[in-house]
C-alpha cells in the first residue's frame, strides 16, 4: 500500500510556477520508526491520525510547502500528575529541493519526482509537543507532604513552618559567597 505521505510532484516540477493543495489524514508513525519516550515525556501514539493540509508551490529548482500539520499528544501534568490529552496543530512554511548540495540544512529532498511529507509532518509535532503540560491552567498540584491531588480537596498537612528571623537565610549576599551573620 502506497504511503499518503508520498506526493508526486513531476508536473509541478514540470510547470513553473504551478500548485498543488494536498490534504489527508494518515497514521502519525505506522511503522513504529519512533521508539516511545518515557511514561512522563509528551508523546504521539504511533496509530494517531495526523491531518496535513498543505499548499505545494513549485519554483525554479524545488518546492515550497505551506499549511498546517495537526496531531494528537498526550503527556503528563506538570502539577499533578495525571494523565493530559491535548493537539499540536503546526503552521509548517518549508522547501523541498532536488539537490541537497545547493541548499542549506532546512530542506528536504525530492526525490524520483515524489516528495515525503512524513519528516515534515513528524519534524513539525515533535518539535511542537509541550515539554511541561498543565491537566487545566488553574490546577493546583499534589501536597508535598502527603501527595493529596489539591484539584480533589484539601489535606491535613500542616504548611511548612517559616524559621525564625534570627537564623540565618540565605540572602542575595548568600548567594555570591558573603556569609551572613
Amino acid at each position: 500500500m502506497r504511503s499518503p505521505y508520498l506526493v508526486s510532484v513531476a508536473k509541478l516540477l514540470r510547470d513553473v510556477p504551478s500548485t498543488l493543495e494536498v490534504r489527508f489524514e494518515a497514521p502519525f508513525d505506522e511503522s513504529h520508526e519512533f521508539l516511545p519516550r518515557g511514561p512522563a515525556e509528551t508523546d504521539v501514539f504511533p496509530e494517531a491520525s495526523v491531518k496535513v493540509e498543505v499548499r505545494l508551490e513549485s519554483f525554479s529548482g524545488g518546492l515550497r510547502a505551506r499549511g498546517c500539520v495537526e496531531a494528537p499528544w498526550h503527556g503528563v501534568c506538570r502539577r499533578c500528575s495525571t494523565p493530559v490529552l491535548g493537539v499540536s496543530s503546526v503552521k509548517v512554511d518549508e522547501r523541498y529541493v532536488d539537490d541537497l548540495s545547493t541548499a542549506d540544512d532546512e530542506a528536504y529532498l525530492i526525490e524520483n519526482n515524489e516528495v515525503d511529507l512524513a519528516p515534515l509532518a513528524h519534524d513539525a509535532i515533535l518539535l511542537e509537543l509541550p515539554l511541561a503540560p498543565l491537566c487545566r491552567e488553574d490546577c493546583k498540584g499534589l501536597c508535598p507532604q502527603c501527595g493529596t491531588d489539591w484539584n480533589e480537596g484539601q489535606c491535613r498537612c500542616l504548611a511548612p513552618i517559616e524559621p525564625p528571623r534570627s537564623s540565618p537565610t540565605w540572602s542575595a549576599r548568600t548567594a555570591v559567597g558573603t556569609r551572613v551573620e
